[in-house]
């Protein structure tokens, strides 16, 4: 009993926690492969047709030896391990994922080797290596079972008894994965027909696999244990010990290496060495990234890299299932320090394909069959999928999504450590199969390479793209080098494989490497360092980039069991602060990465790592940001973005290298065990049924590794006890945390072991929950962060959201809802599942069109008139006219862009929820195109969703309007004149110029009396202004016009232009042409759909809104207090100030807030007009403009006179720049007008920063006496240089005046 205690005791040190056997169970026989028959009755399902027919029966097309049949565990060791229990299913399924193959002596029998990896639901992997081989099948009852197949397969296929001509060599289809390789070589084609076959002939091979499950990858290692067993079962003459030695041996013998220590234990024929990174180096990934460097090349490995850091939907895709776990493994271990959050399948089985349709993010791992074209590959969804042809070494990419920072440098850092070791960059690694024209024997191998040394020579036979997976011949000669075999054995092998000696010879030389090593153990150590380099610059990109990221951790929980319970609510990382932090060109991508599961999941262990052990990456990770810091205090590199290159390269390789010329430990050697004699004979080629009672339990406890261990984890289990009583149930931690990772977590890998209907039904429902969770999560995030921007605006608190960070939520949006569209498709259609249903949409509703076109109904409620836009007919809500804009719109080639474009349309015109219910309340649509368990068919998870998304609603977006600022928009401009007091008719040629933030629209005329016009312009942005003017032609050139509206015809924004003046000769301030500041009109409050319900408009701040009535009614009888004009005044530079403190991108329109309503203008012109003695004389208005000229005139004369001859220097230019400027102003082109030339002369003023040095002259200018009473506001000394300190904060900003502000105004 002690025994069994110690094995366990020991058990998580152990280097493998069970061997298996997989293969034929000669018991039940040939049974087909259920698996199979499900993905065949799902694939059929997937494509309407009956799936029931489509199961029904054998597949009598297939050859038999082409079928796959059901695979069995015949075999594992120990029975069960307590912390890591055996999954029967899910590990047949892995070692054997098409099931079992036979094969005849015509066909290659090849071993190979792959691996495969098992995540538990706690995110935890188990790795599980895995070497298959043909073995021959004695049992007479299979043999005749084959042979009956075989002759039904024929009669229901006659033609394919032609014999085949094919001729192939032994080498061709190394890499192509098992049920491949059939071609039969020419030299056995006696079989009647090719390919078939005859028991009385021919002699039958079925697939047997041998796997090691560990609980790390230790890749290599595992691969020489497996090769040497079956080497050993090969070999002529019977191994040195029974093989339940060394079985008994790794699984309770070998421990695992400590940390930063290397390991030696003893394989059949030859020692093996593994080793382990120590606690402060990057953790262990034995799988070669040289190869998944070779097969995909830099630049696309980088981009694949990106696209799993920013978790969109990755699939590998590649005949050879080693290649999928290559780089599956790479991809994530590069991640560093970073996890991979959702599912994660390097190997799908063929049984689990629906999986593909799961609507998160996920990296999964796809086998092709050969010769299938990716383009028959039916995927439910393309819109955000990275899809990796690893054979043909391409990837096609998802659009639209943010680079890497520092691409070029990164790839060229990269590409310098790859040519190091002698790796192309390029990538496309050689061909999978060496061409038919080779000869069959192993010395073809330097007939295609005569020109490379021997090494060399022999790196390829290891790395021939073909996961050193060589043929039993090469095998043996290359078992021989590793051997240090002397060259008379050489020579000898020579002979009895028939291979040119002089080629050995050239091979033989080196057998040896440097230091006494083999030349396998140099290409372990090659491959390590080369591993650890690469890592280590993708590493210290992180190290750079989140150099600071602790100083923008949020700390806000007391302890562990608060902080679990409101994980959701919590805000852990100050994002704001940390992007304004960074370099501008890291943003795109930062601003998308600091969203993902992965960064969110690193900042939670971060804040629990204060109440305990920090996650091991974490730790090395926080490590290397502690060191770079001691080596430069708050490098002033971090914030710049100049590229830094990896210091720690030598370092690294040098770590691995030492621990492999010095080995630390070394496990006991494999012994002859307590077992019954007889049991267990060799016979040659087959492997034999071991004795279970001797490997089902451990050594007695009497070494002293396992006592230590075992002491050891005793005191592991005292310490983890109290702890758990002074913080938290484990089990209940666990649940909580199980529930504070948010979405995709919960399905790390789908269950491999049952996979009815009701487990995949349940699979969906986890998928439907998580997407409204996703769908609930994202609009809230939206709209706090939209609002806590406009709370900002309000003067509330800290702005925390850009213009950038907007976007980021915007696409995410857009890519949920992409993923909702394609959950539970019938048939896939074109790349975007949401676009793709809008053109079905589409179709159906331009039919019914077209039968009502003699009753028109319309689709969609009709808007109202509302108040703000009198004049305006109203604009349709229509799913469809929205579409047909997208649709004219050149700029957007791909249907993914279109569903983009047309969600960012619906969300800025605020119909995005009414639209999608619309679309979605044509049930029998729906119920076409989506099976019964998709999202869109659960009517109250619909119902949730589109009530989430009519929140949005509530938020003003442009996101429309300002990204695709190319495109032609068709705009509607319509004058409304005050009709009690003036002729609406005026004889005069109108014209009208819009101006937006991104331009002009030129002078449009308007036709005389219609006063309303459409014109198309390029996307001129928010507007800003309006001119507009007349030539003052005809009797009745006078016009009052009340304002001037302008529609955006695709978005429906309105802008509302106030004008309450005349323009005319002889008629208020005599202007023929003003300057229209213009806001956006709000939308009646009585509209439907929460469209009226929007927080204030963006550029007001609460002392604004309360002044409106002062600016707007300070020429209308009614008398501001100097109290008030005062607070105007400050209110308006205030609002510039804040202006310029938002990010260039965020800052919405200065005209406003100079020329508006509350603008800088306005409060000046309240200033200048207090006291000021504008009694009509003679019925004729006296301007402040007046005042102004007036005062130039006298200073222009008093010049002349020499007056100014004593004032000093600066005053005297002063002087004239004021003279200079009102000239140009008068002088101008444009009938502008008093108020308009005086409104320019204080934009001009504060542009040129000159408003403070003129208001001194105009002060002490004599003419104000006479045109100001004593109580004035601009007489009083102290009040003015109030004022001038005031005006004085405008010098910090660069003030930069509209186009249609200053045009015609030559200085």
């Amino acid at each position: 009993m002690s025994g069994t205690n110690a094995a366990s005791g020991a058990a998580p040190c152990r280097f493998a926690h069970y061997f298996v056997i997989c293969g034929i169970d000669t018991e039940t026989g040939l049974e087909p492969d259920e698996l199979a028959a499900l993905y065949q009755w799902l694939e059929a399902d997937r494509q309407g047709r009956d799936p029931d027919t489509a199961a029904a029966g054998e597949n009598f097309e297939q050859s038999p030896l082409k079928r796959t049949f059901k695979s069995k565990v015949l075999a594992h060791y120990p029975e069960n391990v307590e912390w890591n229990p055996f999954d029967q299913d899910a590990v047949n399924m892995l070692c054997m994922p098409k099931g079992l193959s036979f094969r005849t002596q015509a066909d290659s029998r090849e071993p190979q080797f792959h691996s495969f990896l098992i995540t538990r639901e706690d995110g935890s992997r188990t790795y599980g290596f895995v070497h298959t081989f043909y073995e021959e099948v004695t049992s007479p009852q299979i043999c005749s079972a084959m042979q009956t197949l075989y002759q039904m397969h024929q009669a229901e296929n006659p033609s394919s008894a032609t014999p085949s001509s094919s001729s192939s060599s032994s080498m061709d289809s190394l890499a192509s994965s098992l049920d491949e390789a059939d071609s039969p070589s020419s030299s056995s084609c006696r079989s009647a027909a090719c390919g078939g076959y005859d028991a009385s002939r021919d002699t039958l091979y079925v697939s047997k696999a041998l796997c090691l499950i560990t609980p790390m990858p230790f890749m290599h290692a595992c691969r020489r244990f497996l090769s040497q067993m079956h080497r050993a079962v090969t070999a002529a003459s019977p191994p040195p010990l029974p093989l339940e030695s060394y079985v008994h041996n790794i699984l309770y013998e070998v421990p695992l290496p400590p940390p930063g220590r290397s390991l030696k234990f003893h394989g059949v024929y030859e020692p093996i060495v593994c080793q382990r990174p120590g606690p402060g180096e990057l953790p262990l990934a034995d799988f070669p990234l040289g190869q998944t460097f070779t097969l995909l090349g830099v630049e696309n490995l980088v981009q694949l890299f990106n696209c799993t850091l920013l978790e969109m939907q990755i699939l590998l895709y590649s005949q050879d299932y080693q290649r999928l776990m290559t780089v599956a493994e790479g991809i994530t271990t590069l991640l560093f320090p970073f996890q991979w959050q959702h599912v994660y399948v390097p190997i799908l089985p063929a049984s689990l394909l629906h999986f593909l349709d799961a609507p998160v993010p996920y990296l999964m791992g796809l086998q092709s069959k050969e010769g299938t074209d990716r383009s028959k590959l039916e995927l439910p969804q393309e819109a955000n999928l990275c899809f990796v042809d690893i054979d043909n070494h391409c990837i096609e990419l998802p659009e639209d999504f943010p680079q890497f920072p520092n691409k070029p440098e990164f790839i060229q850092e990269l590409s310098e450590v790859l040519l190091r070791y002698g790796i192309s960059p390029v990538g496309g690694a050689p061909p999978t199969s060496v061409p038919t024209t080779t000869t069959t024997t192993p010395g073809s191998v330097s007939t295609r390479h005569p020109g490379l040394k021997s090494q060399q020579a022999l790196r390829e036979l290891e790395d021939d793209g073909r996961n050193g997976n060589l043929g039993g011949e090469q095998l043996a000669v290359l078992e021989l080098l590793q051997g240090n075999a002397t060259l008379e054995r050489l020579q000898a092998l020579a002979k009895r494989t028939g291979v040119r000696v002089e080629a050995l010879r050239g091979v033989g030389g080196e057998g040896e490497g440097q230091g006494g090593r083999t030349t396998v153990e140099e290409e372990e150590l090659r491959n390590a360092k080369l591993n650890v380099q690469l890592r280590e610059v993708f590493a210290s990109r992180f190290t750079t980039m989140f150099a600071d990221y602790e100083a923008f951790v949020i700390q806000s929980a007391p302890d562990l069991e608060s902080w679990l319970t409101n994980r959701e609510q919590m805000h852990n990382f100050d994002k704001a602060s940390f992007l304004s932090d960074q370099p501008e060109p890291y943003l795109p991508f930062l601003s998308h990465f600091i969203e993902t599961q992965m960064f969110a999941t690193f900042i939670d262990n971060k804040i629990m790592s204060q109440w305990e052990e920090k996650e091991p990456l974490l730790r090395v990770f926080d490590g290397r940001i502690d060191k770079a810091r001691l080596y430069n205090v708050r490098a002033p590199s971090l914030r710049s973005s100049n590229y830094q290159r990896c210091t720690v390269l030598k370092e690294s390789a040098q770590a691995i290298e030492q621990r492999l010329m010095k080995i630390d430990h070394t496990a006991i050697h494999p012994h002859l065990l307590d077992m019954k004699i007889g049991q267990g004979k060799y016979e040659q080629g087959f492997f034999p049924k071991l004795q279970s009672d001797v490997l089902s339990v451990g050594p007695t406890n009497n070494n002293r590794w396992s006592n230590r261990t075992a002491t050891a984890q005793r005191r592991k289990d005292r310490h983890r006890q109290q702890t758990e009583h002074l913080t938290l149930d484990n089990d209940l931690k666990e649940k909580y945390m199980q529930e504070a990772r948010s979405l995709g977590k919960n399905l790390r890998q789908p269950k491999l072991s049952d996979l009815s209907p009701a487990v995949i039904a349940q699979t969906n429902w986890k998928f439907v929950e998580g997407l409204l969770k996703e769908c609930r999560m994202k609009t809230k995030r939206m709209l706090v962060e939209k609002m806590g921007r406009e709370a900002v605006e309000l003067g509330h608190g800290e702005a925390n959201i850009t213009g950038l960070e907007e976007n980021t939520l915007i696409a995410s949006l857009c890519d949920l809802l992409e993923r909702i569209w394609s959950h539970g498709l019938q048939v896939k259609q074109g790349k975007s599942a949401l676009w793709s249903h809008l053109l079905h949409y589409q179709a159906r509703e331009e039919k019914l069109e077209q039968q009502q076109a003699e009753s028109p109904v319309s689709n969609g409620p009709e808007r109202r008139k509302s108040e703000s836009s009198i004049g305006m007919p109203s604009l349709r809500a229509s799913v469809i006219q929205d579409m047909r804009h997208i649709q004219s719109m050149g700029e957007i080639k791909t249907d993914v862009g279109r569903a983009r474009a047309w969600i960012r349309l619906s969300l800025e015109k605020k119909l995005l929820s009414q639209h999608l219910k619309q679309l979605l309340s044509r049930q029998a649509l729906t119920k076409k195109l989506y099976k019964r368990y998709a999202f869109l068919r659960c009517e109250e998870e619909k119902e949730q969703f589109l009530f989430h998304l009519l929140s949005l609603n509530t938020v003003d977006y442009f996101c429309f309007t300002s990204v695709f600022t190319t495109i032609m928009i068709p705009y509607r401009a319509v004058i409304i004149p005050i009709k009690k007091l003036s002729n609406a008719m005026t004889t005069s040629n109108p014209w009208v110029c819009v101006s937006g933030e991104l331009g002009d629209s030129g002078v449009r005329q308007i036709t005389k009396n219609i006063l309303e016009m459409t014109f198309d312009c390029q996307n001129l942005g928010k507007l800003t202004t309006v001119q507009l003017g007349h030539d003052n032609s005809g009797l009745l050139a006078k016009w009052l016009v009340d304002c001037v509206m302008v529609r955006n015809e695709i978005t429906g924004h309105t802008y509302k232009f106030p004008c309450g003046r005349w323009l005319g000769k002889g008629v208020d301030d005599g202007s023929l042409e003003r300057v229209l500041i213009g806001e956006l009109a709000l939308p009646n409050a009585d509209e439907d759909f929460g469209r009226g319900c929007r927080t204030p408009d963006m550029q007001h701040s609460p002392g604004q809104t309360r002044r409106v009535s002062i600016t707007s009614m300070g020429g209308r009888g009614y008398k501001p207090t100097s109290a008030q004009i005062q607070e105007a005044i400050g209110e308006a530079v205030n609002s510039i100030c804040k202006h310029f403190h938002k990010p260039e991108k965020e800052r919405g329109s200065l005209t406003i807030l100079l020329c508006g309503e509350v603008g800088l203008v306005g409060a000046l012109e309240l200033f200048f007009h207090n006291g000021f003695k504008s009694a009509r004389l003679f019925q004729k208005t006296v301007f402040v403009w007046d005042f102004v000229e007036k005062a130039v005139a006298y200073m222009e004369s008093a010049d002349q006179m020499g007056d100014m001859q004593e004032t000093a220097e600066p005053l005297g230019l002063t002087c004239v720049s004021l003279c200079h400027y009102v000239s140009a102003i008068n002088s101008s082109p444009r009938n502008i007008g008093k108020d308009g030339k005086f409104q320019l002369l204080v934009c001009l003023g504060a542009r040129d920063r000159l408003l403070i040095q003129w208001l001194p002259l105009l002060v002490e200018c004599p003419v104000i006496q006479r045109m100001y009473e004593e109580s004035a506001l601009l007489r009083d000394r102290t009040t003015v240089n109030a004022l001038i300190a005031v005006l004085q904060t405008l010098h910090d900003f660069p003030i930069t005046l509209e186009a249609s502000l200053v045009k015609g105004i030559d200085l």
